[in-house]
């Protein structure tokens, strides 16, 4: 079976099956939104797995996707590629056969169905895909990263700068430095720039 577009997947059939039974579906061009900013470049493609226990269902899936980033190198916009596996337990929210809430708080961080027996996959995709988030993405493996001096990326197309080049906006304070070092030979007396001592006549002839 195909899996729902938004990744919810109603139970109260499977719920009503004996432990065991299981329901496959495919996972073909699915979008949801992420949370912590990220976004979805491609849409969501793999296969989940819905087994029914004693307690619940078990979900098992393997979904593949890419989302934006940014190389951490040389800060070009990149797509980056993501898998993830889940395994993971939900339990329902409302009693199969009678009808009645359960409790909660007694396993509060299990994850839960909805109170129509519904499953959130998307949820638990988009945390998966959040906790797999690479910490410093590239955009291929040996990046060059950018050039200290101009800030362009390093590579073939790159042009070698002379080693006293300078940044383009540190130009001019290095023209002022100039100057103020120019100015100040200026006003000193020869002697003293030339750092030679100079000598009273009359002390020599005492």
């Amino acid at each position: 079976m195909t899996a729902p577009a938004p990744l919810t997947f109603p139970l109260a059939g499977l719920l009503g099956e004996p432990a065991g039974t299981a329901r496959t579906y495919e996972i073909h061009g699915a979008t949801i939104p992420l949370p912590d900013g990220l976004e979805l470049v491609e849409p969501l493609e793999g296969r989940v797995e819905i087994t029914r226990t004693n307690r619940g269902v078990v979900v098992r899936a393997d979904v593949d996707t890419a989302i934006a980033g940014e190389c951490s190198r040389c800060l070009r916009d990149i797509e980056v590629p993501i898998s993830v596996q889940l395994l993971e337990e939900a339990l329902p929210s409302v009693d199969p056969l009678g009808g009645g809430p359960l409790d909660r708080s007694i396993e509060p961080d299990v994850a839960r169905l909805t109170d129509h027996h519904e499953l959130d996959l998307g949820a638990m995709v988009g945390e998966a895909i959040s906790l797999a988030e690479p910490i410093a993405p590239l955009c291929e493996a040996d990046c060059p990263g950018l050039c200290p001096t101009c800030g362009e990326r390093l590579g073939p197309a790159h042009v070698a700068h002379d080693e006293d080049e300078i940044d383009p906006r540190l130009a001019a304070l290095r023209a002022l430095l100039v100057e103020d070092g120019a100015e100040d030979g200026a006003e000193s007396p020869a002697g003293e720039a030339a750092g030679t001592p100079t000598v009273d006549a009359g002390a020599e002839n005492e």
